[in-house]
């Protein structure tokens, strides 16, 4: 069984969960080179004819945030 922290106000309906939009970057620390996705990152730190170590990748997420309610509702 988990427990789920929740807060709940009296009255109000809970925050729907707003899709984010992310991209990811992985690129090797020691020669620059971008990969297109982490399977081809993987295969050159598995490929025995280079020097890359997993610790030589490095990977960079930009998230996207389109609205941000920092203040709440307003009550009139």
């Amino acid at each position: 069984m988990s427990i789920k922290d929740e807060n709940v106000l009296v009255g109000k309906k809970p925050a729907k969960n707003t899709p984010v939009e992310t991209q990811t970057t992985v690129t090797n620390t020691q020669t620059g080179k971008k990969y297109a996705d982490e399977k081809e990152a993987q295969a050159d730190v598995n490929n025995p004819a280079t020097s890359t170590t997993a610790n030589d990748i490095k990977r960079d997420v930009a998230i996207k945030v389109n609205q941000l309610d920092i203040f709440g509702e307003v009550n009139n």
